[in-house]
């Protein structure tokens, strides 16, 4: 089975950017109301076949994508007139103005067969402004990712910065019974299994590209580390080493992968090359020391060590000088994540007899809760930082939720049966 995720191409026929000169449009609502984006359901072009389904699919994912940043208030709306179609066609914005609307996306489409071309449109309603257009060539199974696309584009235009749409999120799963590797969308929808080795698959991690991920695996008895394109099934043995093989993680030039191993006795962190090789040790300590992970700017390595007597984070030099302690409160803290911009961690602490998510700036200061229902645990940001990933057990099965990096917006986004933990989120 070949997944091709990173080959996927979006052909853009075309690309109109009606911006400022700092890459965006100021949009501001009066007070402090929030923005209010109409998302028309998509026209059929003239003389094509409608598809209501496939409208309002591509309607809905507008919809939730520009909902979850936060930056706009998204409601579907009924489509109105559009005579000489979207691109010749001249827009009355005078309804979506006395609806209240500032900001209108609009869309056309054509299904031929399994063909499918798109065209949507932002529109500033309350200037009369087109603010950008894309048009995408593809196949109906593109239908979401072209909406993601355009949901980049929206953000984009809106903030200066493109948005992680159309990026995915790969996880552990049990739906397949055993604990198995398996990759999404970043909402949840085109769930494919990376691996089917019918052993435990633990703590994957997407290679700087986006188009390798490496993961443990017990599948010859040993917790052992494995490499594998997504474009392929081939999982190449990268540490086969003594004892335990675990926690992997890039390093952002992709040219090194730190992790956890006990060759030499307890738990170390160390670096290996990207094939496996020369493994280099930074750590020197009794303690169990698991769960490296890089700054983004390849200076730092955080990682979980019980040299105190309990997990707690810790934060030292990419060649393991100057450790230092960064949390100092709770008794139990694991699972750190740097975000994007390399200001603040993400991690899981044990509180009241259960895990919830916290951010900590990379100094130690302004330790922060962010999650207070049910169980949560493996924090994961989004490459733009706008929002972690993580999984949590509420009531039932644990699923993989995303929010805001501010807490807010916490959405269920894992579909299907069995446990989902452990989310890794991809580059663009």
């Amino acid at each position: 089975m070949k997944i091709l995720l990173s080959l996927m191409l979006i052909v853009v026929l075309s690309s109109i950017a009606l911006s400022d000169q700092s890459g965006y449009i100021d949009v501001t609502a009066s007070g402090k109301r929030q923005l209010k984006l109409a998302v028309e359901i998509p026209h059929a072009q003239n003389n094509a076949a409608p598809n209501a389904n496939a409208a309002k699919e591509m309607a809905g994912v507008i919809a939730f994508d520009v909902n979850m940043s936060g930056i706009v208030n998204a409601d579907i709306k009924e489509p109105l007139p559009l005579v000489g179609g979207l691109m010749f066609g001249a827009t009355d914005f005078a309804p979506w103005l006395a609806a209240g609307n500032d900001l209108l996306v609009r869309g056309e489409y054509s299904i031929s067969g399994d063909d499918l071309t798109v065209e949507f449109r932002l529109y500033d309603v309350l200037n009369n402004k087109l603010m950008t257009a894309k048009r995408y060539l593809g196949k109906i199974k593109d239908l979401r990712r072209f909406a993601h696309s355009f949901c980049d584009e929206i953000l984009l235009q809106m903030t200066g910065e493109r948005g992680p749409f159309t990026t995915h999120i790969a996880f552990i799963t049990t739906q397949y019974v055993n604990k198995e590797v398996a990759i999404m969308d970043w909402d949840g929808h085109n769930l494919l299994p990376l691996t089917r080795n019918g052993s435990i698959n633990l703590n994957p991690d997407f290679s700087p590209d986006g188009r390798e991920i490496i993961f443990t695996s017990y599948k010859r008895g040993n917790p052992d580390l494995y490499k594998r394109a997504l474009s392929s099934t081939v999982e190449i043995p990268l540490s086969r080493r003594k004892g335990l093989n675990i926690t992997g993680a890039w390093s952002p030039d992709g040219t090194k992968i730190a992790l956890s191993l006990s060759k030499d006795g307890n738990a170390e962190i160390y670096t290996i090359a990207r094939d496996g090789s020369n493994p280099q040790r930074l750590t020197v300590n009794p303690a169990i020391e698991v769960s490296p992970v890089w700054s983004p700017d390849g200076s730092h390595i955080a990682f979980v060590s019980d040299r105190l007597g309990k997990p707690q984070i810790f934060v030292m030099d990419a060649n393991g000088g100057n450790v230092r302690r960064l949390t100092t409160a709770g008794a139990y803290n694991v699972n750190p994540r740097w975000s994007p911009k390399g200001d603040r961690i993400a991690y899981a602490r044990m509180q009241g007899g259960a895990f919830h998510i916290f951010v900590i700036n990379a100094d130690g200061s302004g330790d922060t809760q962010l999650t207070t229902t049910g169980s949560n645990e493996n924090p994961a940001w989004s490459p733009d930082g706008r929002f972690i990933a993580f999984s949590s057990k509420r009531g039932g099965p644990a699923a993989i939720y995303v929010m805001r990096a501010d807490g807010s917006d916490q959405v269920r986004v894992s579909q299907g049966k069995g446990n989902a933990t452990q989310p890794a989120w991809g580059a663009r």
